[in-house]
């Protein structure tokens, strides 16, 4: 998912609007950390990582995929197992897809366009790898404020929150809310 954002290099040619501005805007910031050469190396890599996790921070809306990660077992959590998951939840992106973000190779994106309804967005984009490989992705996007946060991404076809969803739902049913959080914790405290 991450990986996703440095892989957009190449502006598109239609006509963007704000959600698709949005996207771009936090895709050049996470460019511009892995390409920078003062920012190279093993000694920076803790740096880096805080870094783009700054940049990330800013577009996602992390709440709003926990809740819809959780689906109903959301409302069965009080405030503090609510933070506590959003913290984990948001941890777990980060240790699965950093190193993709990390392994920027110069992989282009082609924006295709959005669509816009009410708070609620799609931007659809086609990546471009070196070997010419198209992925289709699509970043759903909720209004808040003047702003415009992901809430989900869609990598040929297969959306990410609802891939948790499943895994996450199938553990608390197998044993408890309370395993799936000590599974989190010990996969992020993995280094």
């Amino acid at each position: 998912m991450l990986w996703l954002f440095v892989s957009i290099c190449v502006p598109g040619v239609a006509f963007a609007g704000v959600p698709t501005e949005k996207i771009r805007d936090t895709t050049d910031k996470i460019i511009r950390i892995v390409s920078d050469p003062a920012l190279k190396g093993a000694e920076k890599k803790t740096e880096r990582k805080q870094m783009i996790r700054q940049v990330i921070d800013e577009r996602f809306n992390w709440e709003e995929m926990a809740r819809r990660t959780l689906a109903r077992h959301w409302r069965e959590r009080t405030e503090q197992e609510k933070r506590e998951f959003i913290d984990l939840y948001g941890k777990l992106l980060e240790r699965t897809y950093l190193d993709r973000v990390e392994g920027y190779s110069g992989e282009k994106v082609i924006y295709q366009g959005e669509q816009i309804d009410g708070n609620y967005g799609v931007v659809q984009v086609k990546i471009l790898t070196r070997q010419q490989t198209e992925i289709p992705t699509e970043y759903r996007v909720k209004q808040k404020g003047d702003d415009w946060l992901v809430y989900d991404i869609s990598i040929e076809g297969v959306s990410l929150v609802n891939n948790y969803r499943s895994q996450f739902n199938s553990i608390i049913m197998r044993s408890s809310y309370q395993d799936l959080i000590q599974k989190l914790k010990q996969k992020t405290e993995k280094e």
